[in-house]
């Protein structure tokens, strides 16, 4: 298997190269994930409904972290237009769609974020933003993104890998944990985290390495025991498993653990995880307008089986479609589950 994926190590960074490798089941000896899921009676698998509105605004970051599944950093030059943006916003304006869930890279390094964030809630619809943190401190004109996001009730939803700086800085780059203390304290500041201001301030925590995460409520009394050294103070933590996509498939594969990473999620394999995953009710729109089940198919470049592009948004396909699985898929159904919400189970 290891001289099998060597040989495609070259191809890892292509959405091709990693499909190949994640579909090298023969090798392995891993039952293949639609299989798996039609053992249960789920596949093939469709949606519930389309709740949360996910879109990618761009790959540019101020950071670039050993395990993003984005590939983000400062060098990216993929932005979503005005025009993209304006789409979506044509796109959902008459659906049920409730909450718009904004990603990147850094989505605030977007220059037209803030119309963005505008347009949404002026629908009346709830934003969510995927906050890296040290975003608000690493240029002065980020510094006020506390009162925006509360000026307009933003659900910020905010990355630490974990309460210390060593495994933070590994994971992130050093200083980034100084950096996220102080910017947790600029959101508590203006009431994000706060009993009774409705101002919502979540944490992302995913492991350090090829495991999966630990029970997340016993994850949550330990950030918050931690972090209230820093007086700060938030809601709910999310305790997300790494998917064996674009770096962290890289880093599998170089580590020689891609194999015993991929046979602990099927072998951690949850059918009631698997009725809920985040593609049910999730649709994931690209920096470029293109429409995907998930945040994950998007990096592997796998469109939706439907009208795939914002510009022919059909709702009523798009809740009738058949949602495309590939093995990276384990990593959303192992234990208690994995979306972009944390835990499902």
């Amino acid at each position: 298997m290891l001289k099998s994926l060597k040989r495609q190590n070259h191809k890892l960074s292509s959405p091709e190269g990693q499909i190949e490798v994640l579909e090298d089941v023969d090798t392995i000896n891993i039952t293949k994930f639609e299989d798996k899921v039609s053992n249960i009676g789920l596949y093939p698998l469709k949606p519930t409904s389309i709740e949360i509105f996910q879109v990618n605004v761009g790959k540019m970051c101020n950071q670039v972290c050993a395990h993003c599944h984005v590939d983000a950093g400062p060098d990216r030059k993929e932005i979503m237009t005005r025009e993209t943006m304006q789409q979506c916003l044509d796109a959902i304006r008459e659906t049920d769609i409730k909450t718009v869930d904004l990603t990147g890279g850094a989505p605030e390094m977007n220059p037209d974020f803030r119309w963005f964030v505008e347009q949404i809630t002026a629908m009346g619809k709830q934003v969510i933003v995927r906050c890296n943190l040290t975003i608000i401190l690493a240029n002065p004109k980020y510094n006020d993104l506390p009162v925006f996001f509360k000026k307009h009730k933003v659900n910020v939803v905010s990355s630490l890998p974990y309460f210390t700086a060593k495994r933070t800085d590994a994971q992130r780059g050093d200083g980034v944990f100084d950096k996220s203390i102080k910017a947790l304290q600029m959101l508590n500041a203006v009431g994000y985290g706060k009993e009774g201001t409705g101002l919502k301030l979540d944490l992302v925590y995913n492991p350090a390495g090829a495991f999966l995460p630990g029970d997340q409520a016993s994850l949550t009394a330990q950030f918050k025991r931690k972090l209230h050294e820093y007086e700060i103070e938030f809601n709910d933590l999310f305790a997300i498993t790494n998917l064996p996509v674009s770096r962290f498939l890289e880093y599998l594969v170089k580590t020689e653990k891609y194999e015993d990473y991929m046979n602990e999620l099927v072998n951690a394999f949850n059918p009631a995880a698997a009725e809920g995953v985040m593609c049910r009710n999730t649709l994931s729109v690209s920096w470029n307008g293109h429409l995907y089940d998930c945040d994950f198919n998007q990096m592997l470049e796998l469109k939706v089986n439907a009208p795939s592009h914002i510009s022919q948004f059909d709702i009523e396909a798009l809740e009738k479609r058949e949602i495309i699985l590939n093995q990276h898929c384990y990593g959303c159904t192992a234990g208690a589950g994995s979306s972009c919400g944390g835990a499902t189970t």
